[in-house]
């Protein structure tokens, strides 16, 4: 096994909730603002996840104030504290890019029995 293997290993989160595309999630992230450290909230859709091991990203879809906004986040990141999952959602698809083109009431998704 080469260095960087090790060294990959050794970052990656192993307390991590388990969800999938259609889930929302509540991810709280440790946020620098001046000199001090707060914890923020982002809620919203995972509309999707991307590659695996310590590279793995997973992207979050909320409507602010009438506009879509969308974040993707590094799954093992230090920065993020923990991830709530809010609610099961029932889909077909990994990636929900569907969702972008819908508002309001057309965007849920299902939840699941």
């Amino acid at each position: 096994m080469d260095k960087t293997a090790v060294i990959e290993r050794e970052q990656l989160k192993t307390k991590l909730p388990p969800f999938t595309s259609g889930d929302t999630v509540k991810v709280h992230l440790k946020v620098l603002e001046g000199g001090r450290e707060r914890v923020q909230a982002f809620e919203g859709v995972v509309i999707g996840r991307k590659s695996g091991g310590l590279r793995e990203t997973f992207t979050v879809r909320r409507i602010s104030h009438g506009v879509g906004v969308e974040r993707t986040f590094p799954l093992h990141s230090p920065r993020i504290e923990r991830i709530d999952i809010i609610r099961k959602g029932k889909v077909r698809q990994a990636k929900l890019y569907y969702l972008r083109g819908k508002v309001g009431r057309e965007a849920r998704v299902k939840e699941m029995r």
